[in-house]
């Protein structure tokens, strides 16, 4: 049978959504550890001593859904073969890799409906990269590559966590109003697709300069709240949201957020990681982002993580004077694995998952 696609009239959103008949892959949790199917992940894979049992090895891969609405500084993304920018491309490329990350051991990619910086670090936005619209509804198109993004996540078996916001974009919206309206209006859809492999990231970096102050550290377990409470059939999401490099997270948070999300950005000590995850330690830990390599040598950010039973995510970015092949964040992005940083993370990962 084929899946059935049937259009639906929400009032905040009137869009073609096409609904799998069974979702094959889901993600849950259990303690400390992620299950998926019901079985831990990664059942009796060890490397180096290390249990890998529960982990949930990550790639921020944010741009899956990019677009830019601003015809200003679209020309910034032109592809160097076309000398053209095209989202429907950029998803197409990004789908057509997923089972590559996939045969190499990577079990869960991070995606934002307003990406990450473009340029890897950016002191200003003014590209305008947003699934959302001033109201807080839902574009079409965006929500369209979304899909399919995660109609393939569910094939492999892999997990998505889902990012709302992203500094630098949430003023697209035009009040608090409209992103509490957002949370609703996305967390509706993400239930209504039928996928259960999907985790939620309200935000990333709570703890940086967003304009909506519900959005940042001491209010945004107001949203978490909110996503939780928004259920299909019984049935609710698992929810978080992300703090920059070498920041812990507040009570406030950890008092009601589902599992944790943490970024190694910014800590060049891997013994550094390790603290981070005691001192936390109590739910499911996720580096969904950190962008320290050094894939070759006996200790990195990467093992210091597992070693502490934590899940890492691989951070890339296209550096100065570097080659389309490199990073994945930055815009045209080469989705495969085509650079040595990639090469090198990749690499490990297979051997720490898939290798005998």
């Amino acid at each position: 049978m084929k899946h059935i696609c049937i259009f639906l009239l929400i009032s905040i959103f009137p869009a073609l959504i096409c609904f799998a008949q069974k979702a094959k892959t889901k993600v849950t949790i259990q303690g400390e550890n992620f299950y998926i199917n019901n079985k831990i992940t990664l059942k009796g894979k060890s490397y180096q001593g290390m249990n890998l049992e529960g982990l949930l090895p990550n790639s921020r891969m944010v741009q899956g859904t990019f677009d830019d609405l601003n015809p200003e500084t679209k020309e910034l993304w032109k592809y160097p073969d076309t000398g053209k920018w095209d989202p429907d491309r950029n998803v197409t490329e990004f789908i057509a890799s997923m089972p590559l990350w996939r045969e190499h051991g990577l079990l869960a990619i991070t995606l934002n409906m307003q990406g990450g910086s473009p340029q890897g670090y950016s002191k200003d936005q003014p590209w305008h990269n947003s699934g959302f619209n001033a109201d807080g509804s839902l574009h079409p198109k965006y929500v369209q590559r979304l899909q399919k993004i995660l109609k393939k996540a569910d094939e492999l078996g892999m997990v998505v966590i889902v990012g709302y916001f992203y500094f630098g974009q949430d003023n697209r919206l035009a009040d608090e109003q409209a992103v509490k309206n957002a949370v609703r209006n996305m967390t509706e859809f993400l239930l209504k697709t039928g996928y259960k492999n999907l985790l939620v990231e309200i935000n990333n970096e709570c703890n940086i300069k967003y304009r909506h102050p519900i959005l940042l550290e001491n209010r945004v377990h107001e949203l978490i709240t909110l996503a939780q409470s928004i259920k299909l059939k019984g049935r609710r999401l698992l929810v978080s949201t992300s703090f920059s490099g070498n920041h812990i997270p507040v009570d406030n948070i950890l008092k009601v957020n589902d599992f944790v999300l943490v970024h190694g950005n910014g800590v060049s000590r891997p013994e550094r990681i390790a603290e981070m995850v005691q001192i936390i330690r109590d739910k499911p830990i996720v580096f969904n982002e950190d962008d320290h390599f050094d894939f070759d040598k006996p200790m990195n950010n990467f093992l210091a993580a597992t070693k502490a039973h934590a899940s890492w995510g691989y951070f890339d970015y296209r550096m100065k004077s570097e080659p389309f092949e490199d990073g994945y964040q930055s815009m045209p992005a080469d989705w495969g694995i085509h650079s040595a940083r990639k090469r090198g993370f990749f690499d490990l990962l297979k051997k720490m998952v898939i290798d005998k």
